[in-house]
């Protein structure tokens, strides 16, 4: 049976466990958004290659432009993926260290403490790569001036 002054101590080292594990739900949910994108990503360059032209062709240079954006967008999306699957991990290590150093009645906090800072350092590196990501994606979709057809329509213009 566990002591009440045990039983208390265990209580407070699960609340505080709760925040991490909040911010894992929310590192699971934008590692979800990353991943789609990167599949969208994917798919679009594999559809890309199957119509590629050979070189002197009209289309060619543009294929050759967007597979090398689509090729930068898999590598940034990549190492933004990787940064905050290294920091999901970062903070399931802090949880349990939080359990073992309670269990074993060891204290390390200025360790779980400096292994919390670098894990959100690296989700603040992954969330700017995804921001980076973002505004690649957004050249690749840039509309040609000539298809707007500037000029024709009057009072189009919300902003």
């Amino acid at each position: 049976m566990i002591a009440p002054t045990a039983a208390a101590e265990l209580a407070h080292t699960i609340q505080l466990a709760t925040a991490p594990v909040f911010l894992l739900t929310g590192i699971a949910a934008f590692l979800n958004v990353m991943v789609g994108r990167l599949a969208r990503v994917v798919d679009r360059a594999r559809a890309l290659e199957t119509r590629f032209t050979p070189v002197g062709h009209a289309d060619h240079d543009r294929q050759v432009w967007e597979l090398r954006l689509l090729d930068r967008r898999m590598r940034v999306v990549s190492v933004a993926v990787s940064l905050c699957t290294a920091s999901a991990a970062l903070i399931c290590g802090v949880v349990a260290g939080l359990f073992f150093a309670r269990l074993i009645g060891i204290g390390f906090a200025r360790t779980m403490a400096i292994i919390f800072a670098i894990a959100m350092l690296m989700v603040i590196g992954g969330l700017t790569m995804f921001l980076f990501e973002v505004h690649l994606s957004m050249k690749s979709i840039k509309i040609r001036h000539e298809l707007l057809e500037r000029g024709k329509t009057r009072g189009m213009r919300w902003w």
